[in-house]
């Protein structure tokens, strides 16, 4: 799935990734390929993706939202 990770100045972020694994206002959440359409807020945390080639990559961040569909993720951080 197509991934962007973004800070209000920067892009921390751009490529495919196999997994994301993020730290909502409820709790830990993953997102796989394929997930069904999805909108939720982040709280302060570790933010985990794997690359295609099983790469891991890890960014603290300190509150965000996140929006998906048709494997495309936009992911806008603090």
């Amino acid at each position: 799935m197509k991934v962007t990770i973004s800070k209000p100045d920067s892009t921390l972020y751009e490529g495919e990734a196999r997994l994301v694994q993020l730290p909502g206002t409820g709790g830990k959440f993953e997102i796989l390929e394929n997930h069904a359409p999805i909108i939720s807020s982040l709280q302060k945390g570790t933010l985990r993706l794997l690359d295609n080639d099983g790469k891991e990559h890890l960014f603290e961040i300190r509150g965000g939202v996140v929006k998906g569909q048709q494997n495309e993720l936009i992911i806008l951080v603090q």
